[in-house]
């Protein structure tokens, strides 16, 4: 490097150096913090206020419904893995054990129905009935090894999810 190109490239490094220094850009923490806040702003607009309705349910049925919902969404990946590893007949069962309409018993539906709002009882329903529709697509799966029937009506699944959780939140 010649002596101009040297001075000239000393001169722009201290001038950058000073003010990064000063707000501890220099440290590489500092710079992955900084850049992860600037993602994150980017990434996530300001959450408006939450505006769902509240269902108040009894602490029990609340407890209950969380536990359910945790369920669920295990229940869910357990699926997604099965149909990974071509396990349809698996996946299958999962949906309809766990999600779809024979487990609305073991969920004790009914008991926390009885305290939801008609629209949520709704897209609960529609949940169970679509995760049964799913579980049949999926042992078609099975037998013709066509998996992407199986795969969209696990979207429909997840859809209701998606509504419930949009349109609802408990306390």
């Amino acid at each position: 490097m010649r002596p101009k190109q040297l001075a000239a490239y000393l001169v722009t490094a201290a001038v950058t150096a000073g003010p990064l220094a000063a707000t501890g850009a220099d440290q590489p923490e500092h710079n992955m913090h900084r850049q992860h806040m600037q993602h994150e702003q980017h990434a996530m607009p300001q959450a408006p206020d939450d505006t769902r309705p509240l269902v108040a349910l009894p602490e029990q049925m609340r407890l209950h419904m969380l536990s359910n919902m945790r369920d669920h969404l295990l229940a869910l990946q357990q699926i997604q893995d099965a149909l990974a590893n071509e396990r349809f007949d698996n996946a299958a069962q999962i949906a309809e054990e766990r999600l779809g309409m024979t487990s609305l018993e073991l969920h004790g539906a009914h008991d926390v129905a009885r305290h939801m709002p008609a629209p949520m009882r709704k897209i609960g329903s529609g949940m169970h009935r679509a995760a049964s529709q799913f579980a049949i697509a999926a042992g078609d799966a099975s037998a013709s090894g066509d998996v992407k029937p199986a795969l969209a009506a696990l979207a429909n699944v997840t859809a209701q999810c998606v509504a419930c959780h949009e349109g609802f939140r408990v306390q």
